[in-house]
């Protein structure tokens, strides 16, 4: 038991050397404010343009917006974690650590969801502001921003994979904002009929939105359910992307 416990606290310093050293590289740079700043004015504006429309105490409008805001902010962020590694030529250094692959995807998704979670921190003014004026639903709110967290975690791991499949951050950011973006229109409802209607036969809309699409697990949480398919969806995603994550970085050693 003694050295499963050394070997288990050995790999978990590993993983937060890396994550610590990634955590630092944010705030060094400007990065981290920038793309701070950036989406809290940005989510928190498009939110509150749309209640001073509706005037309803609660923050479906804002949970609606995040995805398509995310399939732009998340590739933002992650299109360096490898391919900023790359261009600099740290990536061996980083490598010849005496940690594995899979502990220096984990540490820098860890750096990566904490600073992502930093972000949404950012919005709980607007929890602060519906308390105030009325009483709004605090398990939804609780349930949407769970859904967040796990659309964002999985949206991370994947642009992780594209950067390190590329040596150049704008092609990164191309490729993982694309993907980005075909995951969450394949959830949105009108774009769902649209090609159903282009493929009756086939039924493509409906297909991909159940079949790959995040947006009907994510919506299930913004309406405060927490449901077991939804959590093994976004669990067993972001573990796949960040074991082949892993593989490619254990290639590149190699």
């Amino acid at each position: 038991m003694t050295a499963v416990a050394t070997s288990r606290t050995s790999w978990l310093g590993g993983v937060r050397l890396v994550a610590g050293r990634e955590v630092a590289s944010y705030f060094d740079t400007a990065i981290a404010y920038v793309y701070g700043i950036g989406f809290v004015v940005l989510a928190n504006s498009i939110f509150m343009n749309e209640f001073f429309l509706t005037g309803t105490v609660d923050m479906a409008s804002y949970f609606e917006a995040l995805p398509l805001l995310l399939a732009i902010f998340i590739p933002a962020v992650t299109m360096r974690l490898w391919a900023e590694e790359r261009r600099q030529r740290t990536i061996e250094l980083l490598l010849t650590l005496p940690i594995t692959p899979m502990q220096a995807v984990v540490g820098k998704f860890a750096a990566s969801l904490a600073l992502y979670g930093v972000f949404l921190l950012g919005s709980l003014p607007i929890v602060g502001m519906l308390s105030a004026l009325g009483h709004p639903d605090f398990g939804r709110i609780a349930g949407g921003y769970a859904g967040l967290l796990l659309l964002g975690g999985q949206l991370l791991a994947f642009g992780m994979f594209v950067s390190a499949l590329s040596g150049d951050q704008i092609v990164a950011f191309v490729a993982s904002t694309a993907v980005a973006f075909v995951l969450v229109l394949t959830g949105n409802p009108q774009v769902v009929a649209v090609l159903d209607g282009l493929s009756p036969s086939l039924q493509l809309g409906t297909l991909l939105r159940e079949s790959i699409s995040p947006m009907p697990h994510y919506e299930a949480f913004v309406r405060g359910l927490i449901e077991l398919p939804a959590l093994v969806y976004f669990g067993g995603m972001t573990a796949v992307f960040l074991a082949l994550n892993a593989v490619a970085l254990d290639r590149a050693r190699a």
